[in-house]
Order: structure tokens, then C-alpha cells, then sequence
């Protein structure tokens, strides 16, 4: 039984990351620790020759907050939202963000792996709504808010 628990989970997760419409440099998710219908925690480590570290800030890299905006959004909502939608997608998603509030107290440097947990407020209507947090390798809260999404699921005909 907790072997097919196991299979069934990690079916899951290859599926989730396949659907994804994002590739790199702009796919931020690297891993999905757990997954179930009230929400997700995924990883993501920032590869130091990342292409936003150049001008961000010169001398003295930081990821910028719309990219940990984007890896709380990727992990955060659609990773969750593809979950909640299940066997209805096809490859063509159609995603949109319609809200943030963000407060962020940590910077997050080039090399560093972040862990993004996502609690489902609601999801009704194809818009998810989330409370997402994001912590550093140390555990330390970096950022937290909410963020909700709408997600357009072409059904298979």
C-alpha cells in the first residue's frame, strides 16, 4: 500500500512538472517535496550565472523580488493549480496572475536553494488563491503573501 501511495505521488509530480509552460532560463521549480488538494512545497536553487545577476546589482548580486515573486508563483500556483485540475489539461495552458501582495525580509543570493510552501485559500471558478511563504536553506523566512491565478483548462476532446 505505501508503495503505490509512493508510485501514485511520484506519477503525480512528473506529471505536474511536465505540463509546466515555462522552460529555462525562466523555469523555477526544481523539485516538489509534497503535493496534495490543499497545497504544495517545491525547491528551487538560483544558478550563480543566472541572467538577472548581471545588472542586479553590479558587484554585489541579489535575486530580484519579481524573480522570487515568479518561483513562489511557479511552485506556489500553478504546480498546485495543474495538481487541482487534473486529468482535464492537455499541453495547452493558459495561465494569468490577477493579484500579489508580497512582503519579502530576506535577500536570496546566487547559489542559494529556496523552499516554497503554498496553502490553498480557495480555487473555484479556474482562480486559485494561496498563502505562499518562501524560507532560505537555513529555514529563515525570506518573503510571504498571497498570490492568486487564473488557469484555462482546454479539456480533451
Amino acid at each position: 500500500m505505501v508503495e503505490n501511495i509512493y508510485n501514485n505521488y511520484v506519477s503525480n509530480v512528473d506529471h505536474i512538472l511536465e505540463k509546466l509552460p515555462y522552460r529555462k532560463p525562466f523555469l523555477f521549480v526544481d523539485k516538489l517535496q509534497s503535493l496534495n488538494e490543499n497545497g504544495v512545497e517545491g525547491s528551487y536553487m538560483f544558478p550563480k550565472n543566472s541572467y538577472f545577476y548581471e545588472g542586479h546589482f553590479a558587484g554585489n548580486p541579489v535575486t530580484p523580488g519579481v524573480i522570487l515573486t515568479e518561483v513562489m508563483a511557479q511552485i506556489g500556483v500553478v504546480c498546485l493549480g495543474i495538481f487541482l485540475l487534473g486529468d482535464s489539461l492537455t499541453n495547452d495552458i493558459g495561465i494569468a496572475m490577477t493579484s500579489t501582495q508580497i512582503d519579502f525580509y530576506l535577500p536570496v543570493f546566487p547559489g542559494e536553494t529556496v523552499t516554497v510552501r503554498s496553502t490553498k485559500v480557495y480555487f473555484r471558478f479556474h482562480k486559485l488563491k494561496c498563502n505562499v511563504e518562501m524560507l532560505n536553506s537555513q529555514g529563515a523566512l525570506v518573503c510571504r503573501g498571497t498570490i492568486s491565478g487564473m488557469m484555462n483548462a482546454k479539456t480533451n476532446a
